[in-house]
């Protein structure tokens, strides 16, 4: 596939990855990532599990519930390619993970236990969900807009900028008229397509606050170590090892936009040749692809795609 010396960056993905039925695969095959499973429902001191495993699906999306069986999954899945490859399993170079998933970075990298991420993660999605009922908004994906075209959008339509993933593909947020406002806005002004989001709410917007304070709450409760692995932060797309510096991100992300595409351009610039998506889903392997075209992309997200990971 690629050789030893590849330089290698692990990906978790975000929210929206979440399908009913997913891990039931690692939890039956691979002894290591039941471990990791069994031993987040014990810190939550609930069945996740049951819920990732049969849903129903409108369960599985509810935030409280989606964020920690993402993480779980990827973490999970971490585990199972370790056992499954001893020495053959790459070193990253650097951890990264959109949005939600730059929580499941920090847990691979060493900042905090699985135990407590779990928790924290939990919590975030419980006080995301309560902003969302206090403030309520929407999302909507921008297509074939450049950068400075749609912070303009935004500006005249008192919106946010709050998801750049690709030169391509963007991501506005904000309450239900000013997203209307702004897809009218960013069609105006040559947009591809413009497409509204199914989502509970504005997140990465200055709507989400209510939980930004809360967060800095839990957030500083816990003891935070630095980091092993350097965390490419979303907020700036630089990488963090300082304990300090990667609880400020945290804090920062709820309201501020996932900057993925400098994220990835970054890693790529530090050497990174190979890029590995960790988890649910497809949709940051795919990113990848259109950020660093001359760097290799791929998912391992189920059994099968371990067991096919072959370094040359």
């Amino acid at each position: 596939m690629t050789t030893p010396s590849a330089k290698t960056a692990f990906l978790f993905p975000g929210q929206g990855a979440q399908v009913v039925g997913m891990g039931r695969q690692f939890y039956d095959q691979s002894p290591a990532a039941r471990a990791v499973l069994d031993q987040i429902d014990r810190a939550l001191s609930r069945p996740l599990t049951k819920v990732m495993f049969e849903g129903p699906q409108d369960v599985l999306q509810q935030t409280v519930n989606a964020q920690p069986a993402i993480m779980a999954v990827s973490m999970a899945c971490l585990e199972a390619m370790r056992e499954k490859l001893g020495p053959l399993m790459p070193k990253p170079s650097f951890v990264a993970g959109h949005s939600l998933g730059e929580y499941t970075a920090l847990a691979a990298a060493g900042v905090l236990g699985l135990e407590d991420t779990a928790r924290l993660v939990q919590e975030r999605g419980r006080l995301m969900q309560v902003a969302c009922d206090q403030r309520p908004g929407t999302m909507a994906a921008v297509l074939g807009l450049d950068e400075a075209a749609l912070l303009d959008v935004a500006r005249e339509t008192g919106t946010y900028v709050s998801n750049i993933n690709t030169a391509e593909q963007t991501v506005i947020s904000g309450d239900a008229a000013g997203v209307a406002k702004a897809m009218e806005a960013a069609t105006a002004r040559g947009a591809r397509k413009v497409i509204p989001l199914k989502v509970g709410g504005a997140f990465h917007s200055g709507l989400m606050e209510p939980a930004r304070l809360g967060l800095e709450q839990a957030v500083g409760r816990l003891a935070f170590h630095d980091a092993t692995i350097p965390i490419v932060a979303n907020c700036t797309g630089e990488p963090l090892t300082d304990a300090g510096a990667v609880k400020r991100e945290l804090v920062a992300q709820i309201t501020s936009c996932v900057q993925w595409k400098r994220s990835v351009e970054r890693m790529a610039d530090s050497g990174v040749t190979q890029f590995m998506e960790v988890g649910p889903g497809k949709a940051l392997a795919s990113m990848v692809k259109r950020i660093a075209k001359d760097a290799l992309a791929v998912s391992v997200g189920d059994v099968e795609s371990i067991a096919a990971f072959k370094p040359v």
